[in-house]
């Protein structure tokens, strides 16, 4: 576990390729030798690294999801509250997290199919239950906006343009343009 620990911030701040296994050993107090007998090989490390770390990020979301927050704060920290951390993520860490989603049949694919998805639909379930979400708007269509908005926070910079509008981006997401007036 130090192992991995030590990978992910050094990996989160640096990057994969400019990060040495003696460099990781070095701050998990291990041997090189330690390393190369858990994980073989850098790659494998690496993949270990990413699914270490998608189990954190799930990890978060499972105490939100569980909380006893209001379902639009819910919401506001789906959408929001991992920009900071995206923001301090290395460009290169984050291409090797988005290489391995892209794989194909992968863990992070399997994770959010079996865990996530359904954990998303009864939260927009809820919703609906407590009024606060439309219920002729599918759960897909749900997923889609929301995605629409994690992928523009995304971009780089885009942070701080959006935080002071944080209030009115989680209106104009539950009322649209249009307000709750209009059928």
């Amino acid at each position: 576990m130090d192992i991995l620990k030590a990978s992910l911030a050094l990996f989160k701040k640096y990057g994969v390729q400019k990060v040495s296994i003696t460099e990781i050993a070095d701050k998990a107090k291990v041997s090189q030798v330690t390393i190369y007998n858990y994980f073989g090989s850098k790659d494998n490390l690496i993949h270990e690294v990413i699914i270490f770390y998608v189990d954190q990020v799930w990890e978060e979301y499972e105490q939100l999801f569980n909380s006893s927050a209001p379902f639009p704060d819910k919401i506001k920290q789906i959408i929001f509250d991992k920009q900071e951390e995206a923001d301090q993520i290395n460009t290169e860490f984050f291409d090797s997290l988005m290489e391995e989603y892209t794989k194909g049949s992968n863990y992070i694919e399997e994770m959010y199919t079996k865990k996530a998805l359904p954990r998303f639909i009864d939260l927009f379930n809820e919703g609906k239950e407590k009024g606060y979400v439309d219920p002729t708007i599918s759960n897909e269509a749900i997923l889609l906006y929301i995605q629409i908005f994690k992928d523009y926070m995304q971009r780089k910079d885009m942070a701080k343009n959006i935080l002071p509008l944080t209030e009115e981006i989680t209106k104009l997401f539950f009322y649209g343009i249009a307000g709750k007036g209009i059928n």
